[in-house]
C-alpha cells in the first residue's frame, strides 16, 4: 500500500543499506522504494519513466533525500515537490552527510520539513534513524491523503 511508503532518495549504495538495515533494526517495517537520483524520485512521485502508470493518488507517508544526487540535486526534487500541488504537502527529510550552511539554509528555504545530518558512526546512525521513524512515521500528524495545500 502505496500511503505506508517511504520514498529514500539516495545514490550511494552503502548509505542505501545502511538506511535499510537502520529502518530494520528499527522495526520500522514500512515498504521503502529507492531512487538513485533526483530525476528517478520524480519519476516515482509523478508517475513518469519507469513508474509510469503508477497510482500517483498514493504518495509515500515521508520522503528521505539526499542533496548530492547526479542527474537533478536533492534542492532541485525538493523545489519540484513544494511546486507540484500533488506533492506540496509531503514531509521531506533532508537526510545528507553535506556540512554547508547554505545547503541547510536553502533546504528549509525551499520546504524541508527538516535537516538531518548522517552521523558516520553506524550506532549514531541506527538511533537517527530509529528517532525519524518515531517521529515521522508514528507521531506526526499528516494531513489527510488527497489534501492540497494552499
Amino acid at each position: 500500500m502505496d500511503n505506508n511508503v517511504i520514498l529514500l532518495v539516495e545514490d550511494n549504495p552503502d548509505d542505501v543499506a545502511l538506511t535499510l538495515r537502520a529502518l530494520k533494526k528499527n522495526n520500522i517495517k514500512n515498504e521503502v522504494v529507492v531512487a538513485r537520483d533526483g530525476v528517478e524520485a520524480l519519476d516515482y512521485l509523478f508517475g513518469a519513466g519507469s513508474y509510469s502508470g503508477r497510482d500517483t493518488s498514493l504518495m509515500p507517508q515521508l520522503i528521505l533525500l539526499d542533496l548530492k544526487l547526479p542527474k537533478l540535486d536533492g534542492l532541485d526534487v525538493l523545489r519540484r515537490v513544494r511546486a507540484d500541488e500533488r506533492t506540496k504537502v509531503l514531509p521531506v527529510v533532508i537526510l545528507t552527510s553535506s556540512k554547508e550552511e547554505q545547503d541547510l539554509i536553502n533546504g528549509y528555504s525551499l520546504g524541508a520539513n527538516s535537516y538531518v545530518r548522517k552521523p558516520v558512526d553506524f550506532t549514531q546512525f541506527i538511533d537517527a534513524v530509529g528517532k525519524l521513524g518515531l517521529y515521522w512515521l508514528l507521531l506526526n500528524e499528516s494531513p489527510p491523503r488527497g489534501t492540497r495545500g494552499r
